[in-house]
Formats: structure tokens, C-alpha cells, sequence
């Protein structure tokens, strides 16, 4: 069976990040979209990304499947983000979450950490998955849950 630690993600700006370099911090896999009500989330999940940048890696992987929310290139996704909410955290390369085509890291996250009722789909923008510092399931979060959320799970 995987392991986060078995994962690399490729950033919008084509640079690779092996998670396996982030044993020791607490890691949070978010898909995200530029054009979703739950979008403001940047700005909180930024915060959390400064403040608890020795214990936690926050990485966001836009993603168009749901209500095409995120239409842009990758380009446009980072000056967005970048404009409006601040980011700094990395930002993958625009993927999908679910179905033939997800990206094998969301399809490792969603059975790692299954949904209501065990269901491993993710349902809308925003779902949130961390992993503790061993790159074990900690526990998802509903697009809906605050990144501030996140902060009793630090």
C-alpha cells in the first residue's frame, strides 16, 4: 500500500516537491478553485501557513471539476491567489480530484481518509486532508470546516 512519503507533487511553476522531505511536519493536502464561495479560504489557510510554518506544510491543488470553478491556466491560478488572498504556500498544477484522471495522491488521500459514510469521492472545492509527522491520516475536513479548524489538530 502507499504512502504520502511515496509522492511528489509538480508546482503550477513546474518544480517538484517530494513529500517525503516534509517528515517531521504535519502535511495539508487542500483542492482548491479561484471562483467558489469557499475561495476566501485562502486567506485563513495563508495564516496558518505563516503561523505554524515549523510544524505544518500547506500545500493547495486547484482543481476545475467541480461547477468549473477554476477555469484558468496555471499562471492565472498563482497571480490570483497571489493578488487577492496573499499566498505563499505552494500551489500544484491544475488536476483533477476525482475519477479516471485523478491524481494518484488525491486517490491515495481519499481512501486514507474516506468521507461520510466511507465514501472516498471528494465532494465540492475546499476538502481538506492533513497528515501528522509521520505522514499518517489525521483526520478530512468538509470544504465547508474553517482551516482555522485545523489548529487544535497542531
Amino acid at each position: 500500500m502507499a504512502h504520502l512519503y511515496d509522492f511528489d507533487v509538480r508546482l503550477n511553476n513546474g518544480e517538484i516537491i517530494k513529500l517525503g522531505d516534509l517528515q517531521g511536519r504535519k502535511v495539508l493536502l487542500v483542492n482548491t478553485a479561484s471562483k467558489c464561495g469557499f475561495t476566501p479560504q485562502y486567506a485563513e489557510l495563508q495564516t496558518l501557513f505563516e503561523e505554524q510554518a515549523d510544524k505544518l506544510a500547506v500545500i493547495g491543488f486547484p482543481c476545475n471539476q467541480f461547477g468549473a470553478q477554476e477555469p484558468g491556466s496555471n499562471e492565472d491560478i498563482e497571480s490570483f491567489c497571489q493578488l487577492n488572498y496573499g499566498v505563499s504556500f505552494p500551489l500544484s498544477k491544475k488536476l483533477e480530484v476525482n475519477g479516471k484522471q485523478a491524481d494518484p495522491l488525491f486517490q491515495y488521500a481519499a481512501n486514507a481518509l474516506p468521507g461520510l459514510l466511507g465514501s472516498t469521492r471528494i465532494k465540492w472545492n475546499f476538502t481538506k486532508f492533513l497528515f501528522d509527522e509521520n505522514g499518517e491520516p489525521i483526520k478530512r475536513f468538509a470544504p465547508k470546516d474553517s482551516p482555522a479548524a485545523i489548529g487544535e489538530f497542531l
